[in-house]
């Protein structure tokens, strides 16, 4: 898979892809820092024509977001789509998710996703659950509920249910499903230790973010940097909420005011998703955090928008490590952030 590069005048261009006006596609750039913007170059497949978006290389990380080109599913799922809870047809959705299994070094670990701040310990087989700095205790996988059997025999056993997962070993790969909420990839500076999360409004007020953070430095105490990568989710001028979301944020945090609009009169509020979770990341201590820029909203050429369509299908976030650690046999590179 070609990964672009960015310039610090531009950003990437792919040829492979142009926008409604029929000029190439650009990507965001911005300065680097603690908790600063870095551009996000597209991938493109050659071979295959399956389009991903990523962000800057990491030492010891792979990681990208899928769009919706590059499958076969049609109608409201067109094309690539992944979930099957989405009403597509199951049999389509495994195609779609061989086709991107080809391009990985194993099959994916997927979640029972619910909108909550739990993590699956992938390597340890456990569920953890706590929030900040609490303690977490382990919590048995479930069962699939209804309309989830079919992502069960997918994945090979029963889905963990959680909304992040962290794993230490080299070449398991960590997913979570999108089509609005925003995917988060999480990794140690050196490119050994690495977290996904799904992180929509609820799970980060619930702090999904803090929590897989923690469980990843409950692993890896030793590592003092930290990096993120915020993927393709809902802008802020789409994303119309409720006063109740406002206090979720708010409540525990003032700064939270920051990331919201008012709609004078309307009791409605724009939330900024990557904003919050930017600032959230931030707090908890992690060194270097990249938005993506990209907004699913507004882009149904290459995303799915499930407040924009309703009935639409997934995109999934895959990262996967490909380095052992130092004390296993492998000086790993690259410890320093820029």
């Amino acid at each position: 898979m070609e990964r672009l590069t960015t310039s610090p005048s531009a950003g990437p261009v792919c040829q492979d892809e142009v926008g409604r006006d029929g000029h190439p596609l650009k990507s965001k750039t911005a300065h680097h820092g603690g908790d600063g913007l870095a551009a996000t170059p597209q991938a493109i497949d050659e071979a295959s024509g399956l389009a991903t978006v990523s962000g800057l290389s990491w030492p010891g990380v792979n990681y990208f977001c899928t769009t919706r080109r590059g499958g076969g599913s049609g109608y409201a799922w067109a094309s690539l789509n992944l979930g099957l809870h989405t009403g597509d047809d199951s049999d389509q959705v495994a195609f779609n998710r061989q086709t991107l299994c080809a391009r990985l070094p194993g099959e994916p670990v997927w979640l029972r996703q619910v909108h909550g701040s739990d993590v699956f310990d992938a390597d340890a087989g456990v569920v953890l659950v706590g929030r900040g700095d609490e303690r977490n205790t382990c919590a048995p996988l479930a069962q699939p509920g209804p309309g989830e059997a079919s992502d069960a025999r997918l994945a090979g056993s029963e889905l963990p249910v959680a909304d992040a997962a962290i794993t230490l070993q080299p070449e398991k790969v960590l997913a979570i499903m999108t089509a609005d909420c925003l995917p988060v990839v999480m990794a140690s500076a050196d490119g050994t230790a690495l977290g996904v999360a799904h992180a929509g409004w609820r799970g980060l007020a619930l702090g999904v973010l803090e929590n897989t953070l923690h469980s990843l430095r409950r692993r890896r105490p030793d590592v003092k940097a930290w990096r993120a990568w915020v993927g393709p989710g809902i802008g802020q001028a789409h994303f119309e909420v409720g006063d109740e979301v406002y206090q979720a944020f708010v409540e525990h945090d003032a700064a939270s005011a920051l990331y919201f609009v008012s709609k004078e009169g309307e009791g409605k509020w724009l939330a900024d998703l990557p904003s919050l979770a930017r600032h959230k990341l931030a707090r908890a201590g992690v060194n270097h955090i990249e938005l993506s820029g990209e907004c699913t909203y507004v882009r149904p050429d290459l995303y799915f928008s499930y407040r924009r369509d309703g009935v639409t299908g997934r995109l999934a976030t895959v990262a996967w490590l490909t380095q052992r650690r130092v004390d296993e046999g492998l000086s790993p590179e690259g410890s320093d952030l820029p």
